[in-house]
């Protein structure tokens, strides 16, 4: 029986792109597959007649020769893809065709199968966690923290090796950190169990580090915190993690601010609110009091006749800066109303006939009780 054309085989023409050419053979692969196709007795005569030609028309030298002169090219076991040669022959093929598929479909997630791992690693990011006062979130300050940490081995040069010898190439994976078996049709990649993927190993550990070029040490860093920072800020200091494996580049050190609630102040954003409590007759018949601010001042604050508990005062730019240089916030003053206590008894004499003579002085008071007024007469009708 005649072989058919190997591109008819793929279902793509003769001017196909390298792209394109594997696009049609992975969608056939996988349709033929003959796990896929128990009940088709042909199946996997067409899949290995799609894997024979992809493995001619994938390779530029087979391909040039296979438009030149057909299946010619490769009679008599030249070439690769003949139906005349064994069957050791085109499984060969069929697991080197599969195997660029395989690495397509899954050499990101396992590192690129054929590509060496890089003989070093970046240290990990580490984070440390810093809680500062309000008072420092508004001024900015300098802190000193000491973060516990890997850094790399002085006695090796951060090598692994003893005296900072080189390391060698790894024997079972030649230095790919990577091992390949066969499992029927498959190709399957797995870390190189003896170098554990970096494609190298130390003859000679290091002493002090025992081969992996760091060591546990705690260490001091001095850190400016930016005036304006809130709670979840992140700032962050680039190579002052963890010391790379074997000399490799450092991680970044991540530090998450939180500020500490205060006493007095409450913020939101940029703004700060204060709960200044006042006199009945501060109150009633104005006057002013003495706030503080952030800044360790004090402002005098003018109270209108008549105020009630919740009226807000605000104090322009007495509040925390922008973290990104955008001016400063306000300072917002809520007065609470103060009912005395404890009070003697010609106080007592004196708000009874302060009550007996106030007719129209609570319109608070007579506009709610005029409600309910309405309301009961609502109920009644």
């Amino acid at each position: 029986m005649a072989k058919r054309d190997y591109y008819d085989v793929l279902g793509v023409g003769r001017t196909a792109s390298a792209d394109e050419l594997k696009k049609a053979y992975r969608k056939k692969a996988k349709e033929l597959h003959p796990d896929r196709n128990s009940d088709n007795p042909t199946a996997e005569a067409e899949f290995k007649e799609v894997n024979e030609a992809y493995d001619v028309l994938k390779d530029a030298e087979k391909k040039a020769a296979y438009d030149r002169f057909g299946h010619a090219a490769f009679e008599g076991g030249m070439g690769g893809g003949g139906g005349a040669r064994g069957g050791y022959g085109q499984q060969a093929d069929f697991n080197s065709a599969f195997s660029d598929v395989f690495e397509d479909l899954f050499g990101d997630f396992m590192g690129r199968g054929g590509q060496a791992r890089s003989r070093v690693q970046r240290g990990s990011d580490l984070r440390y966690n810093l809680r500062i006062t309000l008072e420092e979130a508004f001024a900015g300050v300098q802190k000193t923290i000491n973060v516990p940490s890997s850094t790399g081995c002085d006695a090796c040069h951060g090598t692994g090796a003893e005296g900072g010898a080189e390391p060698v190439t790894c024997p079972t994976c030649a230095g790919m950190g990577k091992v390949r078996a066969q499992q029927g049709f498959f190709t399957v990649e797995r870390t190189c169990p003896t170098c554990n993927g970096l494609g190298q190993i130390i003859k000679n550990p290091c002493k002090v580090c025992h081969g992996v070029g760091r060591v546990e040490k705690d260490r001091s860093l001095s850190v400016n915190i930016p005036k304006g920072v809130e709670t979840g800020t992140r700032i962050r200091l680039a190579g002052e993690g963890e010391a790379g494996l074997r000399g490799g580049p450092s991680g970044d050190l991540y530090i998450f601010i939180e500020v500490r609630e205060h006493t007095i102040f409450q913020r939101d954003g940029v703004n700060l609110y204060c709960r200044v409590p006042v006199s009945v007759a501060t109150a009633a018949l104005g006057g002013e009091v003495e706030v503080p601010t952030i800044d360790g001042g004090m402002s005098r604050v003018k109270v209108p006749a008549g105020s009630q508990t919740g009226k807000q005062m605000r104090l322009r730019g007495k509040g925390m800066p922008s973290l990104r240089g955008a001016g400063q916030g306000d300072m917002m003053i809520e007065l609470a109303v103060e009912t005395p206590v404890n009070l003697t008894a010609r106080q007592k004499e004196i708000l009874r006939e302060f009550d007996t003579l106030s007719v129209d002085n609570n319109p608070e008071g007579q506009s709610f009780f005029s409600k309910v007024k309405g309301f009961w007469d609502g109920m009644k009708s």
